[in-house]
């Protein structure tokens, strides 16, 4: 399986992309992951007055989404360059 997947051409084209496309906007994984965290805490604070559960989700998921995104986007800024 792992041999299909290292000879397929379009998914090196598709990490090839990603890796050009990040190494001119170095930062914005790490913005994206702010506004994330930034819109879980808006959804938290919300979800305090209505105390629905799908809220409660929504603002977890949101925030764990944004911390990712950020650490992922402070480790792939070395590698990528200027």
């Amino acid at each position: 399986m792992f041999k299909r997947i290292n000879r397929s051409s379009s998914l090196a084209r598709l990490i090839e992309w990603i890796s050009e496309f990040l190494s001119r906007r170095r930062g914005l994984p790490v913005v994206v992951g702010i506004l994330l965290v930034v819109v879980s805490f808006v959804i938290q604070v919300i979800d305090v007055y209505t105390n629905s559960q799908l809220l409660q989700l929504a603002g977890v998921i949101t925030q764990n989404l944004g911390i990712l995104f950020a650490l992922i986007g402070l480790l792939l800024s070395q590698p990528l360059g200027r």
